[in-house]
């Protein structure tokens, strides 16, 4: 008989759904849902790095992407075994006693403060510096030393204490907290007590200063240091975690029949998509597995004995077990990735379409089709332009710090900038550049690893970026003067969601076993190109002495 499982994966605009074999991996129906609020722009404001989401939009997608696998293959109820849920991250939210989001009670349905707050959103900056101060000076632990000594204010902690700094009336109504992944994951099962939910190991290490050997999270002593009201918060959140291998519960009745499922389908512990992405990545030792989205994730696995006591620093935590159980999970990224590619390209765009919605000239029909047309051609027709670009001739350097910098140092308050510019740099020139301070970016990370004694060996690209572009993928194998093998699922993220879903639904013993019998393999090598490595190499050396400059100025 065969055993199916689902894997649903979160990302920042929409949510995918996918049905997969667990016999041998093979996903036999997926489906995509765009967010329709966030699409509209509501409950953000982009130019205050505000990045809020309704929980609404992921309710309504989980619901019609799971329908629709289902409805789409026919597949018998009986015969799915399992879901795992992974989110972005971190991205909490404020619930009430019983777990529900705020964002769903009355008069809160159009706060933005009291919406799920977006991992890219950047407003708690003030406190992720207050929150590295404290750790240094106050006298006790430093909570931050697995988080690579630096708070970011992408993460947990910031983003509440800004919530509570700058809009009491949500952070007094708000009974608890929920990273995405633990809100989706008990919702499913009903088990929505905010003190008996599962939380995500992922999530809580990664984000939320979480650690054994402290009792979970820091001490409520350090809490009201950054501000009052989060240490009584801290008896409303929890102490114990769990790793995605386990089974958070399984479907309530409410849900089972919502998505056409049995009240048997075990629902896993919920998890972060660049981590599910590594799984279905078939992350290894010495491996760096790269997540390549708007932003990117880059994740590693260690084991106990090669990493020891040492901590790993200017990273994005280190975290027992977040990976694959078993093994020490690293995490490092950038925060703006396909992002910036996509900034220029609006950059372009967006005065062209308003010239073109008041125009008078066309009818509406035709400025819709045209509108479209560009949207959907621009990008590829930069990317066409900027392969034609010899790294020799090209004199522009930009650095990738537009949406600020996640790693190495955390540092959200760095600006991106673009060195060079002549009457002659025209817009695939400038294109290319921001292409290769993006790879640049990838590869002070990847020296950052070997700094601290990382091994790197193998480099292994998934996602979006990594299987749309030849350009940057060339670019970064050139960069890195490293091969790196694309893998061949089209969904990683929600294919390693999968994978998680498998072990805790008791098909397989343990997440390795998942994945050798699981993983989709490879589909294609980038090799670096010998005639490339050496200019790459300089412009890389003038890219730091570049960012060094600008850092010292912002």
């Amino acid at each position: 008989m065969k055993n199916y499982v689902i894997g649903v994966d979160f990302g920042t605009d929409s949510v995918r759904s996918v049905l997969v074999d667990t016999s041998d991996g093979k996903t036999l129906a997926s489906d995509v849902f765009a967010y329709p609020r966030w699409r509209e722009g509501k409950y953000c404001k982009p130019i205050a790095n505000q990045f809020r989401q309704h929980p609404l939009d992921h309710l309504e997608g989980i619901t019609q992407t799971i329908q629709n696998v289902l409805k789409s293959t026919g597949t018998d109820p009986v015969l799915v075994k399992g879901i795992c849920i992974d989110t972005t991250g971190s991205s909490p939210l404020p619930v009430n006693e019983r777990g529900e989001a705020l964002a769903l009670q009355p008069g809160f349905s159009s706060d933005p403060d009291a919406m799920m707050i977006l991992w890219k959103d950047h407003t708690a900056i003030a406190e992720a510096d207050k929150i590295n101060e404290l750790a240094r000076t106050w006298g006790g632990e430093d909570y931050t030393k697995y988080e690579g000594g630096i708070y970011s204010s992408e993460w947990f902690w910031a983003k509440i204490s800004h919530i509570y700094t700058h809009a009491p009336k949500v952070a007094d109504a708000a009974y608890s907290w929920m990273e995405h992944c633990d809100y989706l994951t008990a919702t499913l099962t009903g088990n929505t007590d905010p003190l008996k939910a599962k939380r995500s190991r992922c999530a809580a290490g990664h984000k939320a200063l979480w650690h054994e050997s402290w009792d979970g999270l820091p001490d409520k002593s350090f809490l009201a240091k950054i501000h009052p009201g989060l240490a009584p918060l801290r008896d409303r959140l929890y102490s114990e975690t769990y790793t995605s291998d386990q089974a958070a519960g399984t479907l309530s009745p409410e849900w089972a029949d919502k998505l056409g499922l049995l009240e048997s389908t075990v629902v896993a512990v919920g998890t972060f998509d660049a981590h599910a992405g590594a799984v279905g990545g078939q992350v290894a030792a010495n491996t760096l597995v790269k997540v390549m989205g708007t932003s990117t994730c880059d994740i590693m696995i260690a084991s106990y004995d090669s990493l020891g006591d040492k901590l790993v620093k200017g990273i994005c935590g280190q975290v027992d077990g977040s990976v694959v159980p078993g093994t020490i999970g690293l995490e490092a990224g950038q925060s703006g990735f396909g992002d910036v590619l996509a900034w220029f390209k609006n950059l372009l765009a967006d005065p062209v379409t308003q010239l073109i919605e008041n125009s008078n000239l066309l009818d509406s029909k035709s400025k819709s089709e045209l509108i479209q047309e560009i949207e959907e051609k621009l990008l590829a027709t930069l990317t066409t332009e900027a392969l034609q670009i010899n790294p020799v001739e090209s004199n522009v350097l930009a650095l990738d710090w537009i949406n600020g910098r996640r790693t190495p140092d955390a540092n959200q308050q760095l600006k991106g900038a673009i060195l060079g510019l002549t009457m002659g740099s025209d817009a695939s020139t400038v294109f290319k550049a921001l292409v290769d301070s993006i790879c640049f970016g990838s590869r002070r990370i990847v020296e950052r690893f070997r700094e601290e004694g990382i091994t790197i060996d193998a480099v292994v690209g998934l996602g979006g970026v990594a299987k749309k572009s030849p350009l940057v993928m060339q670019t970064m194998a050139d960069v890195l003067n490293m091969p790196i093998k694309v893998a061949t699922s089209e969904q990683a993220p929600a294919l390693g969601s999968a994978m998680y879903a498998a072990v805790a639904s008791g098909l397989y013993p343990t997440l390795q076993d998942a994945i050798d019998r699981m993983g989709n393999g490879f589909d294609k090598t980038y090799y670096p190109n010998p005639a490339h490595v050496a200019v790459y190499q300089a412009s890389y050396e003038k890219y730091l002495k570049f960012g060094g400059f600008i850092e010292s100025m912002t």
